[in-house]
């Protein structure tokens, strides 16, 4: 993950971040568990994996995604991620739970990390220099104070 520019300074970019973490350690841990042969905890890695990934992906693309999509710049490139987010969420929630394709999910998971890889070496960085900080005001989710 990016620890050079200072995009994670951004709260909402350090969340997105922060997730990746999370969504790449799961993906770590199902590829091991696949080659292991320990394919009945693969399926439920993968569904943990799925659970974390959908509403990251969501969250990316109905919020930073818009606005870099608006602004113009780097709209290409979010099509491009958005494309990739279909991909892979398609192999991924498409597996047939009773006779899974492993190598599919292999696959899958390399294109997860060439995917993660550019939004935090590519798209968080550029996306900090291209949208005013008005909009990261507006898009950034508000953290209650402690103990609401």
């Amino acid at each position: 993950m990016c620890n050079y520019c200072g995009c994670r300074e951004f709260p909402l970019i350090g969340h997105l971040s922060q997730e990746h973490w999370d969504i790449h350690e799961c993906a770590w841990a199902l590829r091991r568990t696949i080659g292991d042969g320990r394919y009945s905890d693969a399926t439920a890695l993968l569904d943990k994996l799925l659970a974390r990934l959908v509403p990251h992906t969501a969250a990316e693309e109905s919020g930073l995604f818009t606005e870099l999509r608006a602004e113009g710049t780097l709209a290409d490139e979010v099509e491009r991620l958005c494309a990739e987010h279909t991909d892979i969420h398609g192999v991924l929630g498409a597996i047939d739970r009773d006779a899974p394709d492993w190598p599919a999910v292999l696959n899958a998971l390399d294109r997860l990390h060439q995917h993660i890889d550019h939004e935090e070496h590519g798209l968080f960085p550029a996306a900090v220099i291209m949208l005013p900080l008005a909009t990261w005001d507006r898009i950034t989710p508000r953290q209650s104070p402690a103990g609401d």
